[in-house]
């Protein structure tokens, strides 16, 4: 499900022909009310119920939020929040019911702590990934899974064009930091915490251990030094 409806329709015949299942797809902006509202009544009509949603749509916007586009900001909340609250609402009802399922939100390393530069992302993230722990925890005893997946740097197509994050140096976030995940590790790594019915999956041990030790510095001391490395310089 998502808004390219061409790529989605030649990704579900690649994986059924590979594969032999039967793949279906539905075309819709995320960041839309209305058109997210339609998705539980074309499930239906395809005769299809959602046992497992994952909530991996995202963008990132980048720079002082000062300096923001304020409508630009909005839609991230929209897409990176909103939508997450909506299809959980949408389908975890069936779920508690059937007494199956899960749920995989995608949260980010940037939920553990604000970013300057990225405060809008930052703060979104922070959110999926608060709610995902509380609703894990509500629906623990009814068969359900509730898991928030939160990566370090990926290599995904075009987000880090469209963040545009820099670093000290003028460099950008991806030039700085070019040992990135990829899709393909962070997915596995994502299913496998959802089967196993954790609360958070960090991918990778150095990033758990990095996220672990920056929980104990202050605000006070973090903060500053994050400013400092994400503020972009002239060049």
């Amino acid at each position: 499900m998502a808004r390219r409806k061409n790529r989605l329709e030649a990704l579900a015949q690649e994986l059924s022909a590979e594969y032999g299942i039967r793949a279906e797809t539905i075309a819709c902006d995320l960041g839309k009310a209305a058109s997210r509202a339609r998705i539980p009544g074309r499930i239906s009509e395809l005769g299809l119920d959602v046992e497992i949603l994952v909530n991996n749509a995202g963008f990132a916007t980048g720079g002082p939020f000062y300096e923001a586009d304020p409508t630009r900001e909005l839609e991230q909340v929209r897409v990176l929040v909103e939508a997450v609250v909506g299809l959980t609402s949408a389908f975890l009802p069936q779920m508690v019911k059937r007494r199956r399922g899960g749920i995989l939100n995608v949260a980010s390393t940037a939920a553990m702590q604000p970013l300057p530069y990225a405060a809008g992302y930052a703060a979104a993230k922070a959110y999926v990934l608060t709610f995902s722990e509380a609703v894990h925890q509500e629906v623990a005893g009814h068969g359900v899974a509730v898991t928030a997946l939160c990566p370090g740097p990926v290599e995904t197509e075009k987000f880090w064009d469209q963040a545009g994050w820099q670093v000290a140096g003028g460099r950008s976030f991806e030039q700085a930091f070019p040992a990135k995940a990829s899709a393909r590790e962070v997915a596995r790594a994502g299913v496998a915490g959802l089967d196993s019915g954790r609360r958070v999956v960090v991918p990778g041990l150095p990033t758990w251990a990095a996220m672990q030790a920056v929980r104990y510095v202050p605000h006070a001391i973090k903060l500053p030094a994050m400013e400092w490395v994400l503020r972009k310089r002239d060049s």
